[in-house]
């Protein structure tokens, strides 16, 4: 059940254990103030006792924003339903499209609205002593006796900075008469980086 209450008659849950950092808290009552109408289609959810299930961090920052009331979804649950909605409202599933974010979002107001966004490529060139490892030959196949390290990027944000950073331009895998591909194309040899 759905309805507006004061804050006062909503009590934090002492047995929630998700935290906000200071910077993040900040960018949260922000948020709260800059757009309130969000707290209308995402309320804060509590238990028949008025003990908050999800929200906590919320709450905090609605009563920092000065919200008198704010709406709750009121459930009537297990002691265990309760238990296991405490950690899955805050459990993070999906994983964000760097490439669309980069490209058809503004940094700045992701930054604002509480996104983390991965480290500037200005800042890493600024802060880390990358070595000047000048023009990169590429090794179109790998041998079995030569030693390897092997990088891996889990998105395409972070290949396209360790790109820039070194200088890798993108090679095309040769592809044999199978249709398999031949050879990395990626692959830099050692003695560039002692």
């Amino acid at each position: 059940m759905r309805k507006q209450v004061t804050c006062s008659e909503i009590r934090l849950n002492p047995n929630n254990p998700r935290l906000i950092k200071d910077d993040k808290y900040h960018k949260l009552v922000q948020s709260i103030k800059d757009f309130p109408e969000m707290l209308k289609e995402r309320p804060i959810v509590v238990n028949k006792d008025h003990v908050v299930l999800g929200g906590n961090m919320r709450l905090r920052a609605c009563k920092e924003a000065g919200l008198k009331d704010v709406p709750v979804s009121i459930v009537d649950w297990s002691e265990e339903k309760q238990r296991e909605f405490i950690i899955k409202d805050n459990v993070g599933f999906g994983d964000w499209d760097w490439d669309e974010l980069a490209n058809t979002w503004d940094a700045e107001e992701l930054n604002e609205w509480g996104l983390e966004l991965p480290i500037d490529l200005e800042e890493i060139k600024e802060t880390k002593d990358i070595p000047d490892i000048g023009e990169v030959e590429f090794s179109e196949e790998l041998f079995l006796e030569h030693n390897y390290i092997v990088l891996y990027f889990d998105n395409a944000m972070d290949w396209e900075v360790a790109q820039e950073v070194y200088g890798i331009e993108r090679k095309k895998h040769h592809v044999n008469m199978k249709g398999q591909s031949i050879g990395m194309g990626r692959v830099i040899n050692g003695k560039d980086f002692i």
